[in-house]
């Protein structure tokens, strides 16, 4: 069976199965197996080249993907800005629109010309954030706290594989297993940060997702909010964020689009001189941006 029509064939069984991308996972399925990249598919099919992979195990991703297993639980590993993150089961799987969140959190970082920012990172996950910040800023240090066991394996994982690549920044990133919205946290950096870049668990308890991969996949510990609304986590890390803040530094906190004018007003009332929300990519209300 050619490029084309293996392709083809894995493509309709994930679209059979309800799977959003089916053409996209069927490539990168492929990818994974024949052990290239994406672009070495796209070219195999535009140029009617044979790759060399083992039929079996795509056969195995293939159905572990049309039973709505996460295409990143199966790969074990996913794309977040210029890393690729060590992810499975027990780990939020992050998400394109929280690349924008970190890069508000850069251009802010930018235009203060900050050349040793302090940055922490609340509810860490797979470290995604943090590890960003931390490679993608030569000089920044960076704090990451996360309360799950299983998350924090997994964000130590990543930190490993950072440091091995780029020691200095593997240096320079500090994790802790503990509770974000906790004051006994990191009280040693209270009023010397100087900003606060976070991803908290945020769905809506009133609103379960209907996506398998989410629903079913992502920890519940990194998805719900702690209400019906979702803010009560966001809420408690605002608290906590007003406290590691220094005056004058930021908060970036990704949150649902249903809660922006909720969240600022709450900022606005709890030490934040300014607050806002911004969209994401797609032009959604993603993320609170205030400052102490």
């Amino acid at each position: 069976m050619n490029v084309n029509d293996t392709i083809r064939e894995t493509a309709a069984r994930l679209r059979e199965a309800g799977v959003d991308t089916p053409g996209h996972d069927a490539k990168l399925l492929l990818a994974e197996v024949a052990g290239v990249e994406l672009r070495d598919v796209d070219k195999a099919m535009l140029m009617g080249e044979a790759l060399d992979f083992d039929e079996g195990r795509l056969e195995e991703m293939a159905a572990r993907r049309a039973r709505r297993e996460p295409l990143q639980h199966i790969t074990g590993h996913a794309p977040f800005r210029y890393l690729d993150l060590k992810v499975g089961p027990g780990v939020f799987i992050p998400r394109p629109e929280t690349e924008t969140v970190v890069q508000a959190g850069l251009d802010w970082i930018t235009r203060n010309g900050l050349y040793h920012p302090r940055v922490v990172d609340l509810c860490a996950g797979s470290g995604a954030i943090g590890l960003s910040v931390v490679t993608e800023v030569p000089g920044a240090e960076v704090w990451a706290v996360e309360k799950s066991p299983e998350a924090h394996a997994w964000t130590e994982r990543n930190r490993d594989m950072v440091a091995r690549a780029n020691p200095v920044a593997g240096y320079n990133y500090h994790l802790e297993l503990g509770d974000a919205t906790s004051p006994m946290t990191l009280p040693q950096l209270d009023g010397t940060v100087d900003i606060v870049i976070t991803n908290p668990p945020y769905v809506p308890l009133a609103q379960v997702p209907e996506q398998p991969e989410a629903r079913d996949h992502d920890p519940d510990m990194a998805l719900y909010g702690g209400s019906a609304d979702g803010v009560f986590i966001p809420e408690r890390i605002a608290d906590r964020a007003a406290r590691l803040l220094r005056s004058g530094g930021a908060l970036v906190m990704e949150h649902d689009v249903t809660q922006g004018e909720r969240l600022v007003a709450y900022a606005r009332a709890n030490g934040f001189a300014e607050a806002r929300t911004e969209n994401d990519w797609t032009g959604r209300p993603r993320f609170l941006f205030a400052v102490k």
